[in-house]
């Protein structure tokens, strides 16, 4: 692979830094200050026409003077300034610029911003910034920063949009002996943001884990590919300011992003495989947790702890998180009973009672280690008078020395000055140690919701084959409407919509007298409701617009009249006389559900699901997840709920249609996917019985799509692109089938490559692969169709489905161009696969709006040059590589 384009800016050999001054309390001294002392081995120059040295280096007036390459400049001077620097670094072939300055906050300021950001892409620059405190990459000594803070090198990453933040967590992490692969602030992020960065993380070989801070999101798409990228090779942790209204104010007011709602945010970053941190404390935890590299795939504790108070503390936490706390199995009790005092807890946790010594610790955990339900183990300890904590952790650290361990360790060692000393050693050992047990069982946590997380990263929707949506139908619908300038579809409206993808709703008639009701209602069948009729009224029963169970004619026209009378009331200028008649849904052991939509600003549409009914607001019982949904998510966020519980078999309750009410959600996620218009939806309620699921009020609400080339451009994640499959029959009667890949064509694909010969394995992959490893193997088949495209053919051979070729791109940095690969199974060449994979490929790439694809060919791959040349490649030698071939096509 080529190395990432950010390698330059994180990695690079000569940085100038411009407003390099004497002055220890300015930025640019301070930065400067940072880059001698920090040990960085390339090139420094100082960038100040007013001065000829800075703290006894050469200073020079400007870049011409320096006359060397130069591959990252460092801004610190006043804002007004930055334009005329950009532009300097641009004459000097710089690719990188961090401006750690401030000054772009009010009109003017984002005026300049703005150009900032053209005049850069004009001239081929990437900027960090402004208005952050740069970066930090500590293994090459560089500290790009004006922070008071150096960091020592280590394996965790920490991105943020807040500089403050950043030096926290880095005061904190030298009391704690923790090193950092990169500390990188965003600041205003108006060029690189988040989904950049986590997409160099993701691949760069210093960082193991990645902690990121949140103010607001700008680009959802880049930022969510940016994160599943990383998140699927490495644990992310992520803490996000504004979760209330008023911190959600200060956000927009302090970076000027868009912030969404924030259960929407927490189920984007669910699907991306990502575990949240509430607070700053719980950051810290987790930056400590994620340095040990625990691995743990399960949350099942045991606690063994000399103290019972504490063990229960933890316990109720434990419980309070979801962390299960396993009964301890008869064979392990019996293991205990022969080590520990006849009074021991005889439970989880275990209470090995205060006077514990070092061997009845040791003996304990070697049988919590023992045993198969157990996934981690929490060891606490409290400095009674009996009790030796250096000793006692001498002892545990002796231990994993000659034994290592099979699952987590967690140490508590409580107090501070005799147990200071026995956690300062278990952090020289490198076993993970905590001050409390509610840090501890936090750590627990966030180690159990990354494996979660990561079930929900891995689903790759794949397309509703079962569901036959009436699409054109729907969208003539939402077309009428808005040629109308109406936002709101009517009743009528509304269900033939929700009927053209299969969602179930009451029939019903419209009627605009007392008279036309009584027809409609004979036609329904008694009882019947009555709701009024008007694109004017969204919430027909707050003024008065709905009437239920109506029994008998004469019911039905004092309701009609009743009706009419009380909406007159709330809209006393529209002569307002249509009612909708629909049979009265008496649903024996009926739930009432609500199932919604919304859009919110960052992430596009959203899947609520809940309690339902008129106390919706009241109960606030839902859970959000974002489209494209399949079974696995669907699931997941209906079992988040407390009405869940009530969907089984409750007291005399038979369970509801539990698949029906899955269909419904999933036929919904293709709706809003399909119909960019939908901007809200209430299906309120949703009665849900042992016998059906059906909506019995609906409101839609449309509005404009943008006009946007890109497919699927409204949702944050891009759903399977089920348009794209096509079968067809080669030239000796071969049937094919042609598909975007998906996540579980995964054992296909390892079988594919497998079978190539080795020769085919070489020209594709340009070195000897015997098979691709699993990492590679989920690269290759999980992939971001926002991004990347991968297209594979297979026939079916005794009901088995055989490879046949695959031929992939991912677009290039640049937006506008993407990097292809193209191989055919070696006893299918010749027979016309790749021109069709081929074809497939550059019709996608087109229709994203790319410009061009382009590749690397071995010389002695004369069968890919050929297809190139057929398909209208150039073809030229690479300069670098004398052979391999060059070609490029122009979309």
């Amino acid at each position: 692979m080529e190395p990432h384009y950010l390698s330059r800016l994180f990695n690079p050999k000569s940085v100038a830094v411009f407003g390099a001054s004497d002055r220890p309390e300015s930025v640019g001294g301070t930065a400067f200050q940072n880059l001698l002392t920090a040990g960085f081995m390339g090139n420094i120059y100082a960038i100040n026409p007013k001065h000829k040295q800075v703290q006894g280096q050469d200073c020079y007036a400007s870049l011409d003077e320096v006359n060397q390459e130069i591959d990252l400049a460092i801004v610190a001077t006043p804002s007004h300034t930055a334009l005329n620097i950009l532009k300097a670094c641009g004459a000097a072939n710089i690719p990188f610029v961090v401006i750690l300055s401030a000054g772009f906050e009010d009109e003017e300021g984002k005026l300049l911003q703005k150009n900032l950001v053209s005049t850069a892409h004009k001239l081929g620059i990437r900027i960090m910034g402004p208005n952050c405190l740069g970066f930090i990459r500590p293994k090459i000594g560089l500290n790009a920063t004006f922070s008071k803070n150096q960091a020592v090198p280590g394996k965790l990453a920490l991105v943020s949009q807040s500089g403050a933040l950043c030096t926290s967590v880095l005061d904190w992490a030298e009391s704690n002996q923790i090193g950092f692969s990169l500390v990188a602030s965003t600041g205003d992020a108006a060029d690189l943001d988040f989904g950049e960065i986590l997409d160099f993380l993701a691949t760069d070989a210093q960082t193991h884990s990645i902690l990121l801070y949140i103010e607001g999101i700008v680009n959802a798409r880049h930022f969510l590919s940016g994160l599943r990228k990383a998140a699927r090779k490495k644990p992310v942790i992520l803490l996000k300011s504004g979760r209330m209204p008023e911190g959600t104010k200060a956000a927009v007011s302090h970076t000027g992003a868009l912030v969404g709602s924030d259960d929407i945010f927490n189920a984007a970053i669910e699907r991306a495989g990502v575990v949240r941190a509430k607070t700053i404390s719980q950051l810290f935890s987790a930056a400590k947790t994620l340095s040990y590299d625990l691995n743990i795939k399960q949350k099942r504790l045991v606690i063994v702890t000399n103290g019972g108070g504490p063990g229960v503390l933890a316990t109720d936490l434990a419980a309070e998180l979801g962390i299960q706390m396993p009964e301890l199995s008869d064979k392990t009790v019996a293991a205990l009973n022969e080590i520990l005092p006849a009074h021991w807890s005889h439970n989880n946790p275990i209470d090995i009672l205060g006077d514990a010594t070092p061997e009845r610790y040791r003996k304990a955990i070697e049988v919590c280690l023992d045993d198969d339900s157990i996934d981690a183990i929490l060891v606490l300890l409290t400095p009674q008078a009996m009790t030796d904590p250096v000793a006692i952790a001498d002892e545990v650290i002796a231990m994993q020395q000659e034994h290592g361990y099979s699952k987590p360790l967690l140490t508590v060692w409580m107090g501070d000055k005799l147990a200071g000393p026995a956690r300062a050693a278990f952090t020289n050992a490198h076993i993970p140690t905590f001050r409390t047990p509610e840090a501890a069982v936090e750590a627990m946590h966030f180690l159990s919701q990354y494996h979660h997380n990561q079930a929900l990263l891995q689903q790759v929707p794949e397309p509703n084959e079962a569901v036959k949506c009436d699409l054109q139908a729907a969208k003539q619908i939402i077309h009428n409407a808005l040629h109308e300038n109406r936002s709101l579809l009517n009743t009528m409206e509304t269900k033939a919509v929700l009927k053209a993808f299969h969602i179930p709703v009451t029939p019903a008639m419209i009627a605009h007298s007392a008279s036309e009701a009584l027809v409609a209602a004979e036609n329904v069948g008694f009882p019947v409701v009555i709701k009024i009729y008007s694109d004017k009224i969204t919430h027909k029963s707050d003024s008065g617009g709905v009437a239920l169970n109506i029994q008998t004619p004469a019911e039905l026209h004092h309701a009609y009249d009743e009706m009419i009378k009380q909406v007159a009331k709330h809209y006393p200028n529209d002569d307002i006389k249509s009612v909708s008649v629909e049979p009265m849904a008496n649903m024996k052991f009926a739930r009432e559900l609500i199932i919604g939509v919304s859009r919110d600003p960052v992430f596009g549409p959203a899947i609520s699901f809940g309690s339902g009914g008129t106390m919706v607001e009241i109960l606030k019982d839902s859970a959000s997840a974002l489209p494209p949904l399949n079974e696995f998510i669907t699931q997941r966020m209906i079992a988040s709920t407390k009405v869940s519980k009530m969907l089984g078999d409750y007291r005399n309750l038979p369970a509801v249609k539990m698949q029906q009410l899955i269909d419904i959600l999933m036929n919904l996620s293709k709706m809003v996917s399909e119909l960019p218009e939908i901007l809200e939806l209430d299906l309120n309620p949703v009665l849900a019985n042992h016998e059906q699921v059906i909506a019995v009020d609906s409101r839609i609400r449309i509005g404009r799509a943008s006009k946007s080339t890109v497919p699927y451009s409204h949702m944050a994640i891009h759903p399977y692109p089920s348009y794209l499959e096509k079968r067809v029959t080669n030239s000796s009667g071969l049937e094919i089938t042609i598909r975007p890949i998906r996540a579980e064509d995964a054992k296909m694909e390892n079988e594919f490559v497998a079978n190539l010969s080795e020769r085919t394995k070489f020209l594709r992959f340009m070195q000897s692969v015997k098979a691709l490893s699993q990492e590679m193997l989920i690269r290759f088949t999980q992939i971001d169709y926002d991004q990347e495209m991968a297209f594979i053919a297979y026939t079916e051979l005794d009901g088995e489905q055989i490879e046949l070729g695959v031929t992939r791109y991912s677009i290039n940095p640049d937006g506008k161009s993407a990097e292809f690969a193209l191989v055919v199974r070696d006893d299918y060449q010749h027979q016309g696969i790749g021109s069709m994979l081929l074809d497939c490929l550059i019709e996608d790439a087109r229709h994203k709006g790319l410009e061009k694809l382009d590749g690397e060919v071995l010389k002695e791959n004369s069968g890919m040059l050929a297809l190139a040349q057929q398909f209208g490649f150039n073809q030229s030698p690479c300069p670098e590589d004398n052979g391999v071939m060059l070609i490029e096509k122009k979309l």
